[in-house]
C-alpha cells in the first residue's frame, strides 16, 4: 500500500483540503522514512523537526477550522542548503559556515512558509554549488538512491534524493550549469530550470548576472509546477525579478502532443557524449517520437565559441563572489571553488568581453530556432551515474575532458542561452541506473514548456523502457 510520503506532492494537498489526509500524518511519513533511509544516503544535511512536527499541527488546526488553505497547505519542503532559513543551520556546503544559522529566510523561502509548505530541513550540496557531484568537506557525499556507492549528480544532489525516496514531495534547487537537472536525472525525479527572474533571488551575490536561477523539483512535473507557483513574484530587489508568468496561475492542461513540432539531438552537436547513452536516447526516443506532429534531428547552433564562453563566465562570476574567501581562507576552500577562482584569474578583460558578446549572439540563434520547431529533446546527462568516490569523470569514449566541467556540457550550453528547461524521467540507461531528457524551449516559454513536459510524462508512462522508474525499495 501506498504510504502518505510516496504520494505526489498535488495528490496529498488535494487530500488535505478535502479533510481526507492530515499534514501531521503526512509530515510523520516523512519523518519515518528519513530516519530509516538517511542515515545510508545523507541527502538531509539538517533537520528542522521539532519546529516543522508543530508547523503540520497548525496546518491540521487551520484544516479543523476551515481557515483558508496557501497553495502548498501542509506539505513538508526540502530547502537546499544553498537557501537561508531562519533558525536553522546553513553552510552553503562550506568549513566556512559551519554551524551558521541565518537570522531570516531567503526570499522564495519566505513565499513557501506563506503558501503553508513547511520546511523540513536542508539537503546537501557541493560547496557554493561548485560540482556535479554532491560531496563536500562539511557533510560529505550523498549516494544515489539506486545504488548509494554512486553519484547523484550536483548541486542539488540531495534535494533530488529527497524526493526519489519519498522522504519530502517537494524540494527546492538551483541550477547554474545544470544543477538541478542532472541530479534529477540521476535520480528520476523532475527538476525544472526556469527562464531568469521567473523565480526572484536577491540573495545571489552577483546580481547583474543571469546564468544563476533557482527553481522547483518534485516527483511530477506538476508537482514542481505547484512549487513553482509559491515561488513566484514581483520584487524590486532583484533586477531580472519577472511580475507575471503568462499561463502560470491556476491548473494547467498538458499541452498536445499531436501539434508539436519537435527536434531531438543527443549531443547538441558539440557536448561529449558517452556511446551507450547515446544508444539509449535513440532507443527511448524511438518509443515516443510518434506522439508528435513531426519530429527531425535538429543541433542548436550554440556556435564553436560556446563553451570558452561558459567557461569565462563562470570564472567571472567565481571571481565575483569567492576572491575575499579564497584570499582569506584558502585552506578551508574545497578544490572546485578554489580550481574556479584560479581559472577566473587567467581571463582578461577581452575575454569577458568577447564572452559577452558571443553569449548574446548564441541567445539570439537559439531563440530563431524556435520558430521552426516548438520544443527541443536530447539527454540531461552525458554518462551513467559513476562512484561518488570519483570528483568526476576523466574522459569520456576514452577522450580525455579538458575540465572538471566538461562531462556535463550537455547543460551547461544550454544554460547559456537562459531558457526554460525540463529535467524529465526516462526509465533506466543501460546500466540499470535513471535516465533523463530535457525538454527545452526559448526563455520565458516556462509555462508552455511545463505542459508540453506533462503531456509527454503521460506519453512516457506508457511504456515500461521510459516511464519513471523507483528505488526498489520503495516500490
Amino acid at each position: 500500500m501506498t504510504q502518505a510520503c510516496d504520494l505526489t506532492a498535488v495528490q496529498a494537498r488535494r487530500l488535505i483540503g478535502r479533510r481526507e489526509l492530515s499534514p501531521v500524518e503526512l509530515f510523520d511519513s516523512c519523518a519515518r522514512r528519513i530516519a530509516e533511509h538517511n542515515p545510508k544516503l545523507n541527502a538531509f544535511v539538517a533537520l528542522d523537526l521539532d519546529r516543522a512536527r508543530d508547523a503540520a499541527r497548525q496546518a491540521e488546526s487551520a484544516v479543523t477550522e476551515g481557515t483558508p488553505l496557501g497553495l502548498l497547505h501542509g506539505l513538508p519542503v526540502a530547502v537546499k542548503d544553498l537557501e537561508a532559513t531562519a533558525g536553522l543551520t546553513t553552510t552553503y556546503g562550506s568549513r566556512l559556515f559551519q554551524g551558521h544559522v541565518p537570522e531570516q529566510d531567503e526570499l522564495h523561502v519566505q513565499r513557501i512558509r506563506a503558501a503553508g509548505g513547511i520546511v523540513i530541513g536542508k539537503t546537501n550540496t557541493p560547496e557554493f554549488g561548485a560540482g556535479s557531484n554532491t560531496t563536500n568537506l562539511v557533510y560529505g557525499a550523498t549516494g544515489n538512491p539506486f545504488d548509494s556507492d554512486k553519484t547523484c549528480g550536483g548541486s542539488s544532489g540531495g534535494s533530488a534524493v529527497a524526493l526519489a525516496c519519498g522522504m519530502t514531495p517537494l524540494a527546492t534547487g538551483s541550477d547554474y550549469g545544470g544543477s538541478l537537472r542532472t541530479p534529477a536525472a540521476f535520480c528520476g525525479v523532475v527538476g525544472f530550470r526556469p527562464s531568469p527572474g521567473v523565480v526572484p533571488s536577491p540573495a545571489r551575490g552577483a546580481l547583474l548576472t543571469s546564468l544563476s536561477v533557482l527553481g522547483p523539483m518534485g516527483r511530477t512535473v506538476a508537482d514542481a509546477r505547484l512549487l513553482l507557483q509559491a515561488q513566484t513574484g514581483a520584487t524590486r530587489l532583484d533586477p531580472f525579478a519577472v511580475f507575471e508568468v503568462p499561463g502560470l496561475a491556476g491548473e494547467s492542461s498538458p499541452a498536445d502532443l499531436a501539434s508539436l513540432r519537435v527536434g531531438f539531438s543527443v549531443d547538441l552537436g558539440c557536448a561529449p557524449m558517452d556511446r551507450g547513452i547515446a544508444r539509449d536516447f535513440e532507443e527511448k526516443t524511438t518509443l515516443f517520437r510518434g506522439a508528435f506532429r513531426s519530429h527531425e534531428l535538429r543541433d542548436p547552433p550554440l556556435g564553436p565559441l560556446a563553451d570558452e564562453v561558459f567557461e569565462t563566465l563562470r570564472g567571472m562570476n567565481f571571481i565575483a563572489l569567492h576572491a575575499d574567501k579564497v584570499d582569506s581562507h584558502r585552506a578551508l576552500l574545497g578544490a572546485n571553488v578554489v580550481d574556479n577562482f584560479e581559472r577566473g584569474l587567467k581571463i582578461s578583460a577581452r575575454d569577458v568581453g568577447r564572452a559577452l558578446t558571443e553569449q548574446s549572439l548564441l541567445f539570439q540563434r537559439f531563440a530563431r530556432l524556435f520558430d521552426e520547431i516548438d520544443v527541443l529533446i536530447c539527454p540531461t546527462a552525458a554518462v551513467s551515474p559513476f562512484p561518488h568516490s570519483l570528483a568526476h569523470p576523466k574522459a569520456i569514449n576514452g577522450e580525455p575532458l579538458a575540465t572538471y566541467m566538461s562531462w556535463y556540457s550537455i547543460t551547461y550550453l544550454l544554460s547559456l542561452a537562459l531558457p526554460a528547461v525540463v529535467s524529465l524521467p526516462c526509465g533506466l540507461d543501460h546500466q540499470g541506473m535513471p535516465f533523463g531528457i530535457q525538454v527545452v524551449g526559448p526563455m520565458g516559454s516556462d509555462a508552455r514548456v511545463l505542459a508540453v513536459a506533462a503531456a509527454l510524462e503521460g506519453e512516457l508512462a506508457r511504456h515500461p523502457q521510459t516511464r519513471r522508474a523507483v528505488p526498489r525499495w520503495v516500490s
